[in-house]
């Protein structure tokens, strides 16, 4: 004889989740950046060697390295629209190391700079583009690249890199504004740009009057609608365009 079973009319209960809601891939992004760091110092030092083996002094080897760690950055963001934290970040934090073992009197190369130098351009680097990030005329990418020059410049160059500092970005600027009015004329949108140009003036108006979070919710509506420009390149050839003008002029600390 059968008998009649009952339906559960219980909903199973549903999985908790095991990771509380944290973001397993940035984290795991994030423990690799020390590592990778350390790849950047080691790469550093074999790189002083090597020069220092095959070429006479001054040793620029270091600032050839960071170099091409902004070439790398700026064709990730030209490829991508954005520069990955794996590359900034660790450019930061392994300035930053560099600085410290300069500190410690670790002849690891032929920087001079130390930490307090060191942490004194990465926060440069991040308050000369504060003001766009803070609007979203910027991406993080682009501001903790000119963070990660910062860092490796100012481990190597010490005092002398703050100037170093200012001149590329502003050479990096430059660059980005012929980038832009290029733009303009190839795409033909004169009135849509320069009623943006109008819009950002306003924008960073909100920014010192308002607050950040006004400004950027101003900006984020008209995004949609926003050419956008990978500024890591324009970033890239101020860097590697003053340095090169500063070795050319047989300028650049070291060679006096």
């Amino acid at each position: 004889m059968s008998t009649a079973t009952t339906p559960d009319t219980h909903p199973a209960s549903a999985a908790a989740p095991d990771d509380l809601g944290i973001d397993r891939a940035f984290l795991m992004q994030m423990a690799r950046i020390p590592f990778i760091a350390l790849g950047w110092i080691l790469a550093a030092f074999l790189a002083h060697q090597l020069w220092a083996a095959v070429a006479p002094s001054p040793n620029y080897a270091p600032v050839v390295l960071v170099c091409v760690g902004m070439v790398l950055a700026a064709v990730i963001d030209g490829w991508a629209f954005k520069v990955p934290n794996w590359l900034t970040l660790s450019l930061c934090l392994s300035g930053w190391g560099l600085g410290l073992l300069h500190t410690l009197h670790v002849p690891v190369d032929a920087g001079i700079g130390g930490i307090g130098i060191a942490l004194l351009c990465t926060a440069i680097g991040f308050a000369l583009l504060f003001p766009l990030l803070a609007i979203v005329g910027m991406g993080q990418g682009d501001v903790k690249m000119l963070m990660g020059f910062g860092s490796w410049v100012g481990a190597y160059f010490g005092g002398d890199a703050i100037e170093i500092l200012l001149y590329s970005f502003c050479l990096g600027a430059i660059v980005g504004g012929v980038c832009g009015i290029v733009m303009m004329v190839l795409r033909r949108k004169f009135r849509k740009n320069l009623s943006n140009f109008r819009e950002i003036a306003v924008d960073l108006k909100v920014l010192a009057t308002v607050g950040p979070s006004a400004a950027a919710a101003r900006s984020q509506a008209r995004r949609p609608g926003w050419d956008r420009l990978p500024y890591g390149i324009p970033l890239c050839v101020g860097f590697l365009g003053y340095l090169a003008y500063r070795a050319l002029e047989g300028t650049l600390p070291g060679m006096q």
